[in-house]
């Protein structure tokens, strides 16, 4: 049988707040227990030279990451980089009265993106859409707010060319297979593990119209 070359090895950076972090402390190998883990196991399936390193940090809002952006990306030399952060930009000005503007929160994220675009020119930059679903009359009331935030997302990924995973049609898809906000994240915000394997699909999905060479999910 002949043997092909292996691709050249890449490393898949991933930042972000706690649904990216998903307890990575406790796993030996750093990956978390969510949707990150489930996309390294697929990269250790189909490309085994691959490197997925998790970078999200509990509670982090963007202004967050637009700090530890150089350690914790930059730094990390990736060949693919996926943002998916926002959510508590929105939750934590209604739990915790630490609002962050819309402006604010444009200048900070596009910072990232002028970052990435400055020192890894033609990286494949994955941005994932935060949502909330309404397990309560609070988390319904978020969207407001949370629908601006996104706005600025979409708006940016189409500026700075960068691909959107669009976890609203991902929500839209759940509800009509059976789904409820419940089982899709319990406390509205934090996937369940079938909510973190929608994630990982919808990632996949993008990817694979970005880089033709990925194994796409069955």
């Amino acid at each position: 049988m002949t043997m092909t070359s292996a691709p050249a090895p890449r490393t898949f950076v991933f930042i972000g707040d706690s649904i990216t972090d998903c307890s990575r402390s406790e796993d030996p190998e750093g990956l978390g227990f969510g949707y990150v883990r489930l996309l390294a196991e697929h990269f250790a399936a189909h490309e085994p030279t691959a490197t997925v390193i998790n970078r999200g940090n509990s509670g982090n809002k963007v202004l967050d990451l637009r700090d530890r952006f150089d350690a914790d990306c930059l730094d990390l030399r990736p060949d693919v980089v996926t943002i998916y952060v926002g959510v508590n930009d929105v939750w934590h000005g209604f739990t915790r009265g630490e609002h962050v503007s819309d402006e604010d929160f444009e200048a900070d994220y596009r910072f990232l993106l002028d970052q990435l675009s400055a020192s890894r020119p033609g990286l494949p930059v994955l941005l994932v859409l935060p949502f909330v679903a309404d397990v309560d009359e609070e988390k319904a009331g978020y969207h407001g707010e949370l629908d601006r935030k996104i706005a600025i997302i979409r708006t940016l990924g189409k500026e700075f060319g960068s691909a959107i995973v669009d976890l609203e049609v991902v929500l839209e898809d759940a509800w009509a297979v059976g789904h409820t906000p419940a089982s899709i994240a319990q406390d509205g915000v934090h996937p369940t593990i079938a909510g973190h394997r929608l994630v990982a699909d919808a990632w996949l999905d993008v990817f694979g119209t970005l880089d033709h060479t990925v194994a796409r999910r069955s």
